[in-house]
């Protein structure tokens, strides 16, 4: 494996390894099973990866599934999916937080015993205003000082299924004058009647993420619990479940700041409304940031992986441009990517001197990168396709491509000179009649006059149709997380964030091209197989940058 760069995490590590060099680096992923995988989570699963990897440690994946209510096993199929499909293999082992609910329990009803929590009467209406605010300190729960005999049977009551929803919660009870909210006796368990995907009826009562999460790295002998920086102010009350439960070895949470990329957004929500009002084409539409999207558009987990190193790891929020994931896997496929040829937008060609029963082969660079690619043959013919951006009847100067009476050299092939328009009723062009310099074929010619451009070409009898399918950013705001309050993430959705093409031409090999498979159209950009539509291409990145940035 490579060396793995080190970041302020891998510093603090080393430090707390200093003194104690007997401590097991062992970390984990916990996602919650309520949607896809998006490119945020690949910078949480990098950095705990990463991190077990370079202290010879386990990685594990648990699936923080103690909300039954939106959770489902599509979620947990995808998510084990992407990991590996990551390569972050979780070598310690998959887990599920649910598995730990009788732990849970057991430790739940020893905080009641220790006087440390209690059953509390209060609505979620009436515990929000009972919370105080960031400057006046909250107000005790009237129910706060009930026995611990009282308390251990409500909530045993509340376990054998005796009260609705909403109508009782357990609190820890800790201090509702503290400075940070988050210990001003937080609710530890609720009531919720619905089916676990897991473990089906048995329980309607489920452990908060706050109180089970701490819970769960102790039980698997995690070192290190690496989580984004929203969970920060959260960490007195992590400590506060480990030192009450009395875990023999603690573990540590530690943050780091979360991923905002330009033009997109990481909701799990919004990207599920997205995916719900068919406003794309599922959760693996390319235009969105989620994994399995990223994995169809094209993109690899090299490239995505070397994005998220070079946002960098730190503590320090950012908003990364978008344009850094595109660089990413522009510069990957620019070294690895065969080139072959697409025409958009095809304009017949006749090549009126060349024979009408002769078909010859011209030899192309599979890339001109790496010579060991070899090259491949491409069939010419009388009559061939070129991309209509490549012609102009009238046009602008410093054009060197296709015009009336001017030259240009077809890609690695004859030299053509534009001798007649063909227009149909509508006046529109249907055919470009050319003549051919057949003495210099693919060399200069003879008379030593200079050719300026080049276009690509195909054979009409050899070209197959596909659709291409032209992904751009998915909204128009660069910071979506600055919209302002009168609009929403819908006001933003960019109208041209999806172009298709139907009848664009390929070259002959691509018709067999396995889906996944990854070219450079030359000229145009990088494209990949779709996965899901058939004889489909999807654009990956341009050939370079040319989205305009637009300022919120």
């Amino acid at each position: 494996m490579e060396e793995i760069a080190s970041n302020f995490i891998h510093d603090i590590i080393d430090a707390d390894l200093r003194e104690n060099p007997e401590i097991k680096i062992h970390t984990r992923f916990p996602p919650e099973p309520n949607g896809y995988l998006h490119i945020g989570s690949a910078k949480a699963i990098l950095i705990n990866y990463e991190t077990a990897k370079k202290y010879g440690g386990p990685f594990n994946l648990r699936y923080d599934d103690t909300n039954p209510s939106k959770e489902d096993t599509e979620y947990v199929d995808s998510i084990y999916r992407d990991l590996m499909w990551l390569g972050a293999e979780p070598d310690g082992g998959i887990f599920y937080g649910s598995d730990y609910f009788d732990q849970c329990y057991e430790y739940a009803e020893k905080l009641i015993l220790d006087g440390k929590a209690y059953v509390c009467d209060l609505s979620a209406e009436e515990m929000k205003e009972y919370r105080g605010t960031l400057t006046e300190a909250g107000k005790e729960s009237p129910y706060r000082n009930r026995s611990v005999e009282e308390n251990l049977d409500l909530f045993r009551r509340m376990k054998a299924g005796e009260f609705p929803d909403g109508s009782r919660t357990l609190r820890a009870k800790i201090d509702m004058a503290s400075p940070n909210i988050n210990m001003r006796d937080p609710a530890i368990y609720r009531i919720v009647h619905v089916s676990h995907h897991r473990q089906g009826d048995k329980w309607c009562i489920y452990p908060l993420y706050d109180y089970a999460h701490p819970i769960q790295d102790a039980l698997e002998g995690i070192t290190y619990s690496l989580c984004s920086l929203e969970f920060e102010n959260h960490r007195p009350l992590y400590e506060w479940v480990i030192d009450n439960i009395g875990f023999e070895m603690p573990p540590k949470q530690r943050e780091f700041a979360r991923l905002n990329v330009t033009n997109t957004v990481m909701s799990k929500r919004y990207l599920r409304y997205l995916v719900e009002n068919d406003m794309v084409d599922g959760w693996d539409d390319p235009r969105l940031p989620t994994i399995c999207g990223l994995r169809r558009r094209g993109y690899t987990p090299t490239s995505i992986f070397n994005f998220v190193r070079s946002a960098g790891i730190s503590k320090a929020n950012s908003l990364v441009d978008i344009s850094m994931l595109e660089h990413s896997i522009r510069e990957e496929l620019n070294a690895t990517a065969p080139r072959r040829i697409a025409i958009q937008r095809p304009i017949k060609v006749v090549v009126t001197n060349y024979p009408e029963d002769q078909t010859e082969y011209f030899d192309l660079p599979n890339n001109p990168q790496n010579p060991e690619a070899g090259t491949r043959s491409l069939p010419f013919t009388r009559e061939l396709y070129i991309d209509a951006a490549d012609f102009a009847e009238v046009p602008p100067p410093k054009f060197f491509r296709m015009k009336p009476e001017g030259e240009v050299r077809l890609m690695g092939a004859y030299i053509v000179k534009c001798n007649e328009i063909v227009k149909d009723a509508d006046g529109n062009v249907t055919e470009i009649r050319c003549t051919a310099d057949l003495e210099a074929r693919n060399g200069n010619p003879l008379d030593g006059r200079k050719i300026k451009g080049t276009i690509h070409w195909l054979s009409a009898t050899a070209a197959k149709s596909v659709t291409l399918m032209l992904y751009d950013r998915l909204f128009t705001i660069e910071n979506v997380n600055a919209i302002p309050e009168d609009k929403t993430y819908n006001d933003y959705l960019n109208p041209a964030s999806l172009t298709v093409i139907e009848g664009a031409l390929v070259e002959p090999s691509l018709a067999e091209a396995e889906a996944g498979e990854k070219f450079q159209f030359v000229r145009d950009g990088y494209y990949c197989k779709d996965t899901k539509h058939e004889n489909t291409f999807n654009r990956v990145v341009g050939l370079k940058d040319s989205f305009p940035a637009k300022k919120n």
